[in-house]
């Protein structure tokens, strides 16, 4: 009945939208890629491939999401906490033989971390996959952030504006 009722209430237009989130303020500014982070992952590319990624940029703000060319205007984003368990859970495989990624491999020493997923249209930066890379991040600290492209993970730092 309650299913019912909602349906009807969205379809006659009565329901109000949800806002769409902005990128969060915490991630807002450029950040520079600096290094691979070790894992024991199956990865989709090479070391040549992963090794491109190293000193691009990524560019965070309420109006766009950018990594080098590729610009997303008006991206929307979903901000959840994870712990450890589930994220190991959710990016590792089944088995012993499979991918397996922890925090601990990543750098972080704390239970939980903030994750933020970037909406976008899907895009075609190596023709392996249509994620953008830095378009889902967990946040290490103020200044460093974790992300991964087809199974790689990276880590960028925060670029620092001196006057």
């Amino acid at each position: 009945m309650k299913r019912t009722l909602f349906l009807l209430i969205v379809l006659l237009g009565l329901a109000k939208p949800v806002p769409a989130q902005t990128i969060p303020r915490e991630l807002w500014g450029t950040w520079v890629v600096h290094r691979g982070v070790p894992t024991t992952t199956i990865s989709c590319w090479g070391d040549k491939d992963a090794k491109k990624l190293i000193g691009t940029e990524l560019e965070y703000s309420a109006q766009l999401f950018r990594w080098n060319r590729v610009v997303t205007k008006n991206p929307t984003a979903e901000t959840t906490t994870l712990t450890a368990q589930r994220f190991h859970d959710e990016n590792s495989g089944g088995s012993a033989n499979s991918s397996q990624v922890t925090f601990a491999q990543l750098g972080i020493k704390e239970e939980k971390a903030v994750q933020i997923v970037i909406r976008h249209p899907a895009a075609n930066v190596t023709g392996a996959t249509d994620e953008i890379p830095g378009d889902t991040v967990l946040v290490k600290d103020k200044d460093t952030i974790i992300f991964s492209v087809c199974s790689v993970y990276f880590e960028a730092k925060r670029r620092v504006v001196r006057h």
